[in-house]
């Protein structure tokens, strides 16, 4: 599900004019400009729009949630999991699906026309939780969030330096409706999961001040 046409499939009058080839939309409009990707010819083309359907959409980020509306293409099957660019009032939101609302229930999977809520996520900037144990070997830990792009890469083993934090990741929890993993926790050196797919990361304390309080 997109907000805007970005790239369109049509005829080139210069190179293609039987043969529907990819064209980058210049001017969006009745009559769109457009770009051939084959010969970079540049024309007009109409670009019919998709007939579409308000839904509601609930949006959860950092514990907090709130509702908007969206438009969906009639006909197109949306799944839990899959991500799109939602336009807000207050901002651009990449969220992820995390459940459809239908008659009757919830479920992973409906076209548009069976969906009446679509419940979601926002994962482009997420809030990641960690927790540090301190570098003396000690029981004592204490916990962060830390601020970073939903497609931040934590890693097993690697150590990490954002903001005042230094860390040496351990192992990292991830979130329920995470997917292509293969397991719910990762501690194998190597093991690289993205922030939005993390629920915890469990890491060695690297700072330098740390537990200078001790």
């Amino acid at each position: 599900m997109t907000q805007a046409t970005e790239r369109v499939a049509t005829s080139c009058p210069a190179c293609s004019p039987d043969t529907a080839v990819v064209h980058e939309v210049l001017k969006p409009g009745s009559q769109s400009t457009v770009r051939c990707s084959e010969c970079s010819h540049v024309h007009k083309v109409r670009i019919e729009e998709p007939e579409t359907r308000e839904r509601d959409v609930i949006v959860s980020q950092d514990g907090d949630s709130f509702s908007t509306t969206t438009e969906i293409p009639t006909g197109e099957r949306l799944a839990v999991g899959e991500e799109f660019v939602l336009d807000t009032p207050e901002a651009l939101l990449t969220v992820r699906i995390t459940s459809l609302e239908v008659e009757g229930g919830r479920t992973d999977d409906a076209t548009t026309e069976e969906i009446e809520t679509v419940w979601t996520r926002v994962v482009g900037n997420v809030g990641v939780d960690v927790t540090l144990n301190p570098a003396d070997g000690g029981d004592e830990t204490r916990g962060v969030e830390l601020r970073v792009p939903g497609d931040y890469e934590f890693t097993v083993g690697e150590r990490e330096d954002l903001g005042e934090e230094s860390f040496t990741v351990k192992g990292i929890h991830l979130r329920p409706d995470a997917t292509g993993y293969g397991f719910d926790r990762l501690d194998h050196e190597g093991d690289m999961a993205f922030a939005k797919d993390v629920n915890r990361v469990y890491a060695d304390d690297e700072s330098s001040s740390a537990w200078s309080v001790w």
